[in-house]
């Protein structure tokens, strides 16, 4: 077993991709800290999971929220060896998700009838603060206050590992989402910024970049843009959860310990650099 009787804590583990990535370290041997805004979604993967998982429902924006987990997790535990920084919103107050893909639509049919786009996105010009502070909340500001408290307990052991959950909005830019983009961008500054620094203490921060995964935040939008996502992807097809899993795994066990401050994009080639 790969991570037999590691502490692992996964952010936004109820559900979608955080779920996928309990189950397979549970899988793997780990102790797992199922951590959800949602209470009853945080339980019901701990449940599933079976003897010793945990869940602990917190915000991770709110980093008073964040220390009180992290104490629960130092107290119960005495340490902590993975940190996944999963939690993640699509969007925020305010933001109209349903316009966004007429819109979408509009424009597919327009550059398919040769006339020329028409309809513009003007996404951030009517962006309100509250849903841009919210995604860059959820984020950017969570995987900061989890790292933060992470590292002081994994200095104390002088090991750990932290992977955070960016997007391959972060290496391309999405126009329907830009403080989405902005956010997952920021995440991957900080995981270079904190590898650099944290290093010496024996501690490793990497990312991962997915694609179009099939989840509970991706399942609204239309055929029409999942079948032009498609027809950008060269696979030909949408990622799993359980495929980003692997990609988690590999990140958090001793196979990567001379991994660091890097990305890996899980994406079927929609995004190649």
């Amino acid at each position: 077993m790969k991570l037999k009787d590691r502490v692992a804590l996964v952010t936004g583990g109820g559900s979608g991709i955080g779920r996928a990535i309990c189950e397979r370290f549970a899988d793997e041997g780990a102790r797992v800290v199922v951590n959800d805004v949602r209470q009853e979604a945080a339980e019901a993967t701990a449940k599933a999971l079976g003897a010793g998982a945990r869940a602990i429902a917190a915000d991770v924006a709110d980093s008073q929220a964040v220390r009180a987990m992290f104490a629960v997790i130092d107290r119960e535990h005495g340490r902590l060896d993975v940190l996944v920084n999963n939690a993640g919103v699509a969007m925020g107050p305010g933001d109209d998700r349903q316009a966004t893909m007429r819109k979408g639509e509009a424009r597919i049919m327009e550059m398919v009838s040769g006339q020329g786009v028409q309809t513009h996105w003007d996404v951030t010009q009517s962006m309100s603060d509250e849903a841009w502070h919210h995604v860059i909340g959820v984020h950017l500001h969570g995987t900061f206050y989890c790292t933060r408290e992470a590292l002081k307990i994994m200095s104390r052991q002088n090991s750990g590992a932290i992977v955070n959950l960016s997007s391959v909005a972060a290496l391309m830019g999405l126009e329907t989402v830009p403080h989405y983009s902005a956010a997952k961008g920021g995440i991957l500054a900080l995981t270079r910024a904190v590898a650099r620094e944290v290093a010496s203490r024996g501690i490793r921060v990497n990312a991962i970049c997915p694609g179009y995964i099939d989840t509970p935040m991706t399942a609204g939008i239309s055929d029409l843009s999942r079948k032009l996502v498609l027809g950008r992807t060269p696979m030909g097809r949408v990622g799993e959860p359980r495929e980003i899993a692997a990609t988690a795994l590999f990140l958090a066990s001793d196979e990567s310990s001379f991994t660091t401050g890097q990305w890996l994009s899980p994406n079927g080639g929609l995004f190649m650099g």
